[in-house]
């Protein structure tokens, strides 16, 4: 489920004033572009990767849910809705052009999820294959998907009675029989040979309805005749064709095993060769996967269209089925992230999870090695680069995936005693490890869905079917921008797994404090804590190769706009701002969550251009008046002044603060040391001028060039500067100054 935020109210058109002084022409370095895939070693380097792991002996499997939107339409089902008129027509276009690269799979349209407030479950597509490369069945009857095709009622009733006879051979026994409905056509039938119901009309539940027909009860679906052995099919045609057209249709029953399914599927094809059944529809129940086969799904959620990924065994056949998935995904219209009218660049909207378990239940790396789990829990707290860095722009204690530490204090207390009695543990039991930890993975309200590490279907016996499946959810990760980069922060989730799986010991949770919201709120640092975590698995025998690197450093969304002054150069970059959640307006959004994103942080570095000695104390940066009290790093590069600076961008319709104004567009003025001239930098949210844009950018050069209009820099005499005013104590963190808590903000002339 998405997250509203408050957002602008009205139209933004109103000017933001005049501009005073000389233009001046600035160096602007964007960094939104991707590296073409293969132009760089790539799949050597992913090869790399899967040979080390290997080496291990420790199986990883990945999957993925990336999402994607249309970036071209503002209507509610691409901004804020599950549902629409074209969501589905889109999904079906996916899911026809995977089917057709994929010879011999199954498209299913199984019983989708239904949140609250929602009358029936949500559509759902899937496609299942098997692993080895053979197909399912032979002349298998295909879903027409997204063409109309009429049901010959005379035909599908031959198909029925011919589907019972095979059935009902080869072991098996199935009984035939009719009841009134659409789908009124029913076989019940067993795979092990046991009898079936000698009459099925004495069977109320025989009778029952479709599954796409009803709405799904609040603990979920459940096929209680199939927990009895015996499976009931449903035939019939029915309105599911564009248009609604009625078409032949098979509901599935639950099946306990893929091999059972399997078996099933055969049969179902040798009746439609014998029959003339070219296309049927396949709804229901979905079907139960092993090692042997694969099942993706396409499915909405608000703004976008969710894929889950079929889990890959090695990155290589990651990175091969996410490359076919984005270019489908293209050719169908849709687009990994959206283009703002401003011009900056966002996510699809949907976030772009990953997941780590095994070729099964039994032997999911969290089992395998049960030291694993606790220590990711350790690393993570240890690594804010890992929840931050590549996360969706809403993040913190109230988002869809906060930290352990980002929980009210009494909880991250207790979680250092779990893991302290974890320790003592030679091998703790998937039920002892899920019980230990999750009640810590949730997020403030006890949710166990909206956590950075999602354990929901690790070992929990409250789940049935699909709680027990030894996989862990990594959320913190919005939407990757293309197929190398997805495989990339796979691929380095993977591979510390990999490291902690092999880890003996423990180390402390570190209690960050005010420093975690503060320091790790700015790229700098977040970018010095990366570095660390690949040091670390270069020091495991499990570095990440740079084709790898260069893209999980890349974050070209943080770009603002850069100057050269007097021999230094100054990097805007849009730092991490944790929004709030707004109490008692959360009543009056719906089933949404509504925070107020009204405040922005910046990141502003100064560091020099050439070798030559940098006098950084002469050097003065001004925001609204008020010099900046800049920090002394280094990184790789030598010596950089930092600091971040946090404002109100926006009024919201509802909010925090009414009494505080917009505080934009920024102003920075840099002064270098005994220079009769400097820069006057105004950071706009929109076009300078306060004109409307017309339409949304319709390329990535067309959404930089807005963005580089609304980064202006001007040539000014410092004598023409006022003087700087120094902050006020309370408006000063380590890292930041925070200008909404200056007692009046002002703007130079």
């Amino acid at each position: 489920m998405s997250l509203f935020t408050a957002c602008r109210a009205g139209v933004r058109g109103f000017r933001f004033g005049i501009l005073w002084g000389k233009p001046i022409a600035t160096a602007h370095r964007d960094t939104t572009h991707t590296l073409e895939p293969g132009n760089d070693n790539f799949d050597a380097a992913i090869n790399a990767h899967d040979a080390a792991v290997a080496a291990r002996q420790l199986d990883i499997w990945v999957g993925a849910e990336p999402t994607f939107t249309n970036r071209e339409s503002e209507s509610s089902e691409w901004l804020n809705e599950a549902l629409g008129e074209t969501k589905e027509r889109y999904a079906r276009r996916i899911i026809e052009t995977l089917r057709r690269d994929q010879p011999g799979s199954l498209i299913l349209r199984t019983v989708g999820r239904q949140y609250p407030g929602e009358d029936a479950p949500r559509w759902s597509l899937g496609l299942y294959w098997r692993r080895d490369g053979n197909a399912l069945a032979e002349a298998l009857p295909a879903d027409p998907v997204d063409t109309a095709c009429d049901c010959d009622e005379r035909q599908l009733t031959a198909f029925w009675q011919r589907l019972g006879k095979v059935l009902d051979s080869d072991g098996w026994t199935a009984s035939v029989f009719r009841i009134d409905g659409d789908m009124g056509l029913r076989i019940l039938f067993r795979c092990d040979g046991q009898a079936t119901v000698a009459d099925p009309t004495t069977e109320p539940r025989l009778a029952r309805a479709t599954l796409q027909s009803q709405a799904l009860p609040p603990e979920g679906i459940c096929d209680d005749l199939a927990s009895e052995g015996y499976h009931l099919v449903a035939l019939g045609c029915a309105p599911t064709g564009p248009g609604q057209s009625r078409q032949p249709c098979l509901e599935l029953p639950a099946f306990s095993d893929a091999q059972c399914f399997q078996a099933f599927v055969v049969r179902v094809a040798a009746a439609a060769r014998e029959t003339g059944l070219g296309e049927l529809v396949w709804t229901g129940f979905p079907p139960p996967v092993d090692a042997t086969v694969a099942w993706m799904t396409v499915t909405p959620d608000p703004a976008v269209i969710e894929v889950n990924e079929a889990p890959a065994a090695t990155m290589t056949e990651f990175l091969h089925m996410s490359r076919g998935l984005f270019a489908t995904a293209q050719a169908a219209g849709l687009s990994p992230y959206r283009l703002n009218y401003n011009g900056n660049l966002s996510e699809s909207g949907g976030g772009g999870q990953f997941t780590l378990g095994g070729p099964s239940a039994e032997h999911s790396p969290f089992f395998v090695a049960p030291g694993l789990l606790p220590r990711l829990v350790e690393y993570l707290n240890r690594h804010p680069s890992l929840s931050y860095w590549f996360a969706p722009v809403y993040v913190g204690s109230f988002s869809q995936s906060p930290r352990t530490d980002e929980n009210v204090l009494e909880s991250f207390n207790e979680l250092q005693v779990a893991l302290q009695h974890l320790e003592t543990v030679d091998s703790p039991s998937p039920e002892l490890l899920w019980s230990s930890l999750s009640p810590f993975l949730v997020d403030t309200s006890g949710n166990a869905h909206r956590s950075e590490l999602n354990i929901e279907k690790l070992w929990n016996p409250y789940l049935p079917g699909r709680g027990q499946l030894g996989l862990v959810e990594f959320r913190a990760f919005r939407m990757a921008r293309d197929a190398e980069t997805a495989t990339s922060l796979a691929a380095m989730l993977r591979t510390v797994a990999a490291m902690l799986g092999g880890r003996a010991g423990s180390q402390p949770l570190v209690e960050w404090g005010s420093r975690l919201h503060d320091r790790f709120a700015l790229p700098f640092y977040l970018r010095q804590d990366l570095g660390e975590v690949f040091a670390d698995l270069e020091n495991a025998g499990l570095g990440l190769e740079p084709p790898i690197t260069r893209r999980l450093y890349a974050n070209g969304w943080q770009h603002v706009g850069n100057t050269e002054c007097g021999g230094c150069r100054l990097e805007v970059e849009q730092a991490i701002e944790f929004w709030p959640l707004l109490g008692d307006a959360a009543t009056h959004s719906g089933g949404s969550r509504l925070v107020d994103a009204s405040t922005s942080r910046l990141q502003l570095t100064l560091r020099p251009t050439g070798a030559g000695p940098f006098d950084s104390d002469g050097w003065q940066l001004l925001a609204a008046g008020y010099r900046l009290p800049l920090r002394r790093e280094r990184d790789e590069a030598g010596e950089v002044l930092v600091m971040g600076l946090r404002f109100r961008s926006f009024v919201p319709w509802i909010g925090l603060h009414p009494s505080l104004e917009a505080q934009g567009p920024v102003v920075l003025h840099l002064l270098p040391p005994g220079d009769g001239w400097g820069q006057r930098i105004t950071l706009y949210d929109w076009q300078p001028q306060g004109l409307p844009y017309d339409g949304l950018p319709d390329t990535l050069e067309e959404a930089q060039r807005r963005r580089r209009e609304r980064f202006v820099v001007e040539e000014i005499a410092a004598c023409d500067v006022p003087a700087a005013v120094p902050p006020p104590a309370r408006a000063v963190t380590d890292c930041c100054l925070d200008l909404r808590r200056t007692s009046a903000v002002r703007q130079p002339a």
